[in-house]
């Protein structure tokens, strides 16, 4: 596959879900880079922005098969992974495994802060391996398999915070804004006068698996790799290479999966350009989205008012790009 059939899929991709989804455009191209990369999301927004309809509009247009949990405080890790319960086969009494929800393409964790972290510490495996283990069997996932987790910032009741292990598994962490004025009015239009449009599946399971396989293969230069080192190690407070910004306001900084990820998210990036191989500037695009959940600001920041994606433009102002 050519970088411009691969940019032709990512516009086949966009149009088909910009049928549904007005505005958002930074979003849904974030989102698609994600999925392409064999990456998780993490999407964070108030309610009411169509966060859920995203998700579900995008497995249409992929045609993969989607999955939906929602996350609450009595949830257990056998409502996603699925569990054994007895059945009588032919007079004899035996097991048999019922699967669970996470054997999907596309899955989405709606709410995952609600419920406590012995039941988001499920996810880690099925993330990281895509495969789960339950009753000492372990057992593959579809392939392509992505989890997409939405998360409510204002509520602070009955919900757990998710720990940095399983942050660190989403590759991007996605905030999702207020629409427009503009936008704002097109949406109340298209969901006030009819049925939303049903969508078709543009992108074949085999387009999707080759572009992931050209994303792989696509060749970085050694400055484009240094700097999604530079820029990750930048965030590692009394580590060689901290940026004044860790040194002064943060707790701890991006582990190793950062520079993979900012790495991969500019090869997508690249190719959804057009373009064969990525620039330093790809890595600059998509390091908001893989930093800000991935380091901890201390106390000093808290009472400064600032947030994680406040210091991560600090540090990308700090961190020079290198000269090739």
């Amino acid at each position: 596959m050519s970088p411009s059939a691969a940019s032709d899929i990512f516009s086949r991709l966009r149009n088909e879900i910009g049928k549904v989804i007005a505005g958002q455009e930074d979003v849904v191209n974030t989102l698609i880079l994600s999925l392409f990369c064999q990456g998780h999301c993490l999407l964070i927004g108030v309610p009411g922005l169509a966060k859920t309809l995203l998700v579900r509009t995008v497995a249409e247009a992929l045609g993969l098969q989607f999955s939906r949990i929602q996350f609450t405080p009595d949830l257990m890790p056998g409502d996603i992974l699925g569990s054994e319960i007895l059945r009588e086969n032919s007079g004899r009494v035996e097991f048999d495994f019922q699967l669970g929800p996470i054997f999907a393409n596309l899955v989405l964790a709606d709410e995952i802060n609600r419920t406590p972290p012995k039941t988001q510490s499920a996810l880690l495996e099925a993330m990281q391996e895509r495969r789960v283990t339950v009753a000492r069997e372990t057992r593959e996932l579809p392939s392509p398999f992505f989890v997409v987790a939405t998360q409510n910032p204002i509520e602070h009741e009955g919900t757990y915070p998710l720990p940095e292990a399983q942050l660190d598994r989403f590759m991007f962490s996605i905030g999702v804004r207020y629409p427009g004025r503009e936008t704002e009015m097109e949406i109340v239009r298209r969901t006030t006068s009819g049925t939303l449009p049903s969508l078709q599946p543009v992108v074949s399971r085999q387009e999707i698996l080759a572009v992931e396989q050209l994303i792989r293969a696509v060749p970085v230069a050694d400055h484009v790799l240094a700097y999604a080192v530079d820029l990750a190690c930048a965030t590692r407070p009394g580590e060689v290479g901290a940026a004044s910004t860790a040194t002064q306001y943060l707790e701890w900084g991006a582990g190793p999966r950062a520079s993979q990820y900012l790495v991969l998210g500019a090869k997508a990036l690249a190719l959804m350009s057009g373009r064969a191989a990525p620039e330093t500037r790809d890595i600059r695009n998509v390091a908001p989205n893989v930093l800000s959940h991935r380091i901890v600001p201390n106390y000093r920041a808290t009472g400064e008012g600032l947030r994680a994606a406040a210091l991560v433009a600090s540090l990308l102002k700090e961190v020079p790009e290198p000269k090739y």
